[in-house]
């Protein structure tokens, strides 16, 4: 039995959410996001919130309907609340900057990155080594940030590069006489 699926996923004030041929679609001030839903599981609409169930008791309909409810649960966050996931740039000269909506990286390289968000995801620089990704959908927040990062991962001697707010970089020792 699935903990996370049995849940009803509440909906707020200020959201809506239509179920219709199998999709959800959710609104909210943040925005609008919609998914549809496999056929392994059930979806109904209460006065408690949007409730999930397995069609079935076979492995797939169960590893389905805690994953399907996580997924409702971040449509109705994200639409209510938005995601927001924060960068920070370690090193010599590594700076970020606003040019219009895109967002320009000297990284230490023989050019500066420039990088354009996609629609959904608003990016932002509140200090030169600080990165601000926000936006309705997780999906698309998580994917933003790591593209970024993908530019320079942190390396483990020195920790320069690109990280997560709060993650640990495992340090290693450098070569000895």
């Amino acid at each position: 039995m699935s903990r996370i699926g049995k849940l009803p996923v509440a909906i707020p004030s200020g959201v809506t959410a239509t179920l219709q041929d199998g999709s959800l679609t959710v609104k909210g001030p943040k925005g609008e996001l919609s998914m549809s839903f496999v056929d392994d599981v059930t979806v109904s609409q209460g006065e408690d919130g949007i409730t999930i169930k397995p069609v079935d008791e076979s492995k797939k309909a169960r590893a389905m309907w805690g994953m399907q409810r996580a997924l409702v649960a971040n449509l109705v966050k994200g639409v209510a609340d938005g995601f927001e996931k924060d960068l920070e740039l370690v090193g010599v000269g590594y700076r970020a900057q606003m040019q219009g909506s895109s967002l320009k990286l000297s990284l230490g390289l023989s050019h500066d990155v420039i990088y354009d968000a996609p629609q959904g995801v608003t990016l932002a620089c509140p200090k030169p080594t600080e990165v601000k990704i926000s936006g309705a959908d997780k999906q698309k927040v998580g994917q933003v940030a790591a593209e970024i990062r993908r530019f320079r991962p942190p390396e483990p001697y020195k920790g320069k590069g690109i990280k997560y707010v709060g993650e640990y970089i495992r340090r290693k020792e450098g070569k000895k006489k």
